[in-house]
């Protein structure tokens, strides 16, 4: 599924609104909330008696009590249809437009000095990138996705979401997370609720010292280029609890945490979810 949330300010699905008088009983509407743009997420209400609700054709997976999150990748296109099918064929339709924004493109004109890889490293990619696959295939039961997103750490924006370089023509990969400068050592936080399933027992080869963590709904938050792991596979953490600490693992060039955030298969944009930094500490080690 590729959608695009094409956020105008008279979006369909900008704000959820209680139904006017006259209009549907509460319960009988499909429900959605926030601001719907490339990179960030809604949340919603199916209308009850919902058996199936899809967007674009996929399918949504939604909660007991009829809530569902939806999440839209950097290049979703300007709209989207979302359908609550009930048991009896009749339907709730509400169409979603997205709104762009602007990513950092930076265009060179040589082209990238990355080497092939060889052999062995292939291999090795091909193992680390199926427990990655595994790991966010996992549907753990949770309600983190729920409630607000904390910043795992505060400090210097060392990369955005969304960026890319385009190397003589040829686009470069984008940058599917943000990162945060901090010395090595400096502590990671849980920021929501979760399970923790995947937390890499050796630093792999691009991602380094790896965490994921699964808040529910098939949503879940990936920590790379850690310098510990301070939980373990299969553990339940809470907002605020110890993860980790920054490092410099993997393909990195310096001491920094890369937090990235999807939604089932879609990438969104971390700093959306969490907001502005309410402080940027000094760059110290805690103690």
């Amino acid at each position: 599924m590729r959608v695009v949330l094409a956020a105008a300010a008279v979006s369909m699905a900008a704000v959820a609104v209680a139904a006017p008088a006259g209009g549907p009983p509460a319960g009988a509407a499909l429900v959605v909330d926030g601001t719907a743009e490339q990179g960030g997420v809604i949340r919603g209400t199916v209308p009850d008696g919902t058996a199936t609700l899809r967007i674009d054709g996929t399918d949504v997976p939604f909660a007991a009590d009829g809530s569902f999150i939806l999440g839209f990748g950097r290049d979703a296109g300007p709209q989207a249809r979302l359908v609550a099918t009930r048991a009896d064929g009749s339907e709730s339709v509400r169409l979603l437009t997205v709104a762009s924004r602007r990513w950092s493109v930076q265009s060179l004109p040589t082209l990238s000095r990355s080497t092939p890889p060889t052999e062995v490293f292939r291999v090795r990619r091909e193992g680390e990138l199926a427990q990655i696959a595994a790991a966010r295939a996992r549907r753990v039961p949770g309600d983190g996705w729920r409630g607000r997103f904390d910043w795992p750490v505060t400090g210097r924006i060392s990369g955005v979401f969304g960026s890319q370089r385009i190397y003589a023509g040829e686009p470069g990969a984008v940058h599917a997370g943000v990162d945060i400068a901090r010395p090595t050592g400096t502590v990671v936080r849980a920021p929501a609720d979760g399970m923790v399933v995947l937390a890499a027992a050796s630093p792999f080869t691009l991602e380094g010292r790896l965490l994921i963590v699964d808040h529910g709904a098939g949503m879940n938050s990936a920590f790379l280029h850690l310098s510990r792991i301070d939980v373990v596979d299969g553990q339940r953490v809470r907002r605020g609890q110890l993860l980790g600490a920054i490092g410099t693992t993997g393909r990195s060039t310096g001491p920094h945490l890369h937090w990235a955030v999807m939604v089932r298969d879609q990438r969104v944009d971390p700093a959306r979810l969490a907001g502005p930094m309410s402080v940027e500490p000094p760059a110290k080690l805690p103690g």
